[in-house]
């Protein structure tokens, strides 16, 4: 009999492990005081909304992103690589404590990583 495959949104939780994952993100990124300066002047809960699409779109859930494209929502925020880096580290470490499957971690990762292009940009991708 074949397996039916299960999406990494499934595999993970789903929304309530999706929405305890940014909950907890969003904690340990705005404790960081080499990014929580991006976030002053945010409305979190509705960052954390958007976040929590955002996820669930790249975890193949059933819910469709209604927020502005990704390179548009970071264009001129002048965040770096380095700033990057420490912001998927976070995101890591956040995804270890609430889904420790290995296996999960690093595809999710790798996921959020193919939009690092947009994020870091420093000119405005074309619609």
């Amino acid at each position: 009999m074949p397996q039916v495959q299960t999406s990494l949104f499934d595999r993970i939780g789903g929304e309530v492990a999706v929405r305890k994952l940014v909950e907890d993100f969003y904690d340990r990124v705005l404790a960081d005081p080499e990014l929580a300066f991006f976030f002053e002047n945010t409305p979190m809960e509705r960052l954390r909304d958007m976040q929590f699409e955002f996820f669930v779109v790249a975890l193949d859930g059933p819910i469709d992103y209604t927020g502005r494209p990704i390179h548009l929502v970071h264009h001129g925020k002048n965040i770096t690589r380095q700033h990057l880096s420490r912001f998927l580290d976070h995101l890591l470490k956040t995804i270890e404590a609430v889904h420790p499957n290995e296996r999960d971690v690093y595809d999710i990762i790798s996921r959020i990583n193919t939009y690092s292009d947009q994020i870091t940009a420093t000119t405005a991708f074309s619609e």
